[in-house]
């Protein structure tokens, strides 16, 4: 089975993974992709590049995401599941079914806050859209946080 587990390196991310994981049994022939959507920063995207201070702020998170992202894929590589570490920037649930297209992943795993209605609808809910959207199954992980 291929899946691609979408995480938002919240303190839930690794029970989403775990139900990932745990559902879905990879055997040897599976391929497990944990991706991070990384968001730029909304005041500067479509314009000139900001102060070099920005910049390197936006850097410095950039890497440190990274960083987290792969930490989870050791912890996964040491519990004998093989998986690859991605990290993209964009809109979240457009980026999550774009990669999930491009790897051919079978099913989609991401976890479901739960903000509440007032949030939901003046935010909307990367689940909702992806549930909507993704023509390919859709796995949601209920989280706390």
């Amino acid at each position: 089975m291929k899946a691609l587990v979408a995480i938002d390196l919240s303190p839930s991310s690794w029970d989403v993974i775990e139900q990932a994981v745990k559902i879905l049994k990879p055997a040897d022939d599976s391929q497990l992709w944990l991706l991070h959507i990384a968001n730029p920063e909304p005041d500067f995207v479509g314009y000139e590049p900001g102060p070099q201070a920005v910049r390197d702020g936006q850097a410095m998170d950039f890497h440190q995401q990274h960083q987290s992202l792969q930490e989870y894929a050791v912890r996964l590589r040491a519990r004998g599941t093989e998986c690859t570490a991605l990290q993209v920037q964009g809109a979240y649930a457009e980026k999550i079914m774009q990669e999930a297209e491009k790897l051919q992943a079978e099913v989609i795993v991401v976890g479901s806050h739960g903000k509440g209605l007032a949030k939901e609808l003046l935010y909307g809910s990367t689940s909702n859209q992806l549930v909507r959207h993704s023509e390919i199954p859709i796995l949601l992980v209920p989280t706390s946080d």
